[in-house]
């Protein structure tokens, strides 16, 4: 083989295809720059509509922040507004309490003064009850009676009857007489009317006790008629405090231990 370079002529094929190559990389160059800068103009305009969205979202939330900034400082007033209303609503109740309690003390000294005053009255009562009480015991008599025995205190009054009622010595047994009625028992014995003269005050009774029947006749208001009665022998008393027409009041007074009935 020759080692002797071929030369081309102007009507070779290869210098054909040379060409053809190399204007289909310039065609593709062309076409690759073409798409380079178009992709760089389209993330161009997509990092200046980003921007744009950023600088929106920025103004947003800045906005945003100053309007959350303005609420919590109206809630900071608000709160100390509220704050404020409320201790005046707690010194307005303080107040109140303070003149309530102060009523209330009054009210309890008033009644704590009105208790010692109802005391001192109570007081009063029973000193002055107790002075009655002296001066009605003074007033009962005591005197001798149909038997000749010391009678007891003998009442002339309702409140001398009601004294030695609470006295208590005694059993008081209060008794009303009517002319010609049955006996009346009375205690342990029995009583009858026989005749009444109000205007002397005068009366005659019989008096049953001990299956016996003893007459007091013409007896006056007030004179104690006494009786020995029953097992013990004990001391009654009948004492006639007023004298009607046809009717007598009085009591009997008997022993605390009053002895059985008489058969």
């Amino acid at each position: 083989m020759s080692d002797e370079p071929v030369e081309m002529n102007e009507g070779s094929p290869l210098k054909y295809v040379l060409i053809a190559i190399a204007g289909m990389y310039v065609v593709a160059s062309l076409v690759f720059f073409y798409n380079l800068n178009d992709r760089l103009t389209t993330m161009q305009k997509s990092q200046t509509e980003m921007e744009k969205k950023l600088t929106e979202t920025d103004a947003k939330l800045k906005a945003s922040t100053e309007t959350l900034a303005s609420k919590v400082g109206m809630t900071e007033k608000e709160l100390a507004a509220r704050t404020a209303d409320l201790q005046r609503q707690q010194r307005a109740s303080e107040s109140r309490l303070s003149e309530q309690q102060k009523a209330q003390i009054g009210e309890v000294s008033t009644q704590v003064a009105g208790v010692k005053t109802d005391v001192g009255a109570v007081k009063t009562d029973v000193a002055s009850t107790r002075s009655e009480l002296e001066a009605t015991k003074a007033k009962l008599e005591r005197t001798i009676g149909d038997l000749g025995q010391q009678s007891g205190l003998i009442a002339k009054t309702r409140d001398d009857l009601e004294f030695l009622k609470h006295k208590g010595d005694r059993n008081i047994i209060e008794f009303t007489l009517q002319k010609g009625a049955k006996p009346t028992p009375v205690g342990t014995i029995s009583l009858q009317l026989k005749k009444a003269d109000p205007k002397k005050s005068k009366f005659t009774m019989n008096v049953m006790a001990d299956d016996k029947t003893i007459e007091k006749k013409d007896r006056t208001a007030f004179e104690p008629m006494q009786l020995i009665t029953g097992r013990e022998h004990q001391m009654y008393e009948i004492v006639v405090m007023s004298v009607d027409k046809n009717v007598i009041r009085g009591y009997l007074a008997t022993p605390k231990a009053p002895p059985f009935p008489a058969r």
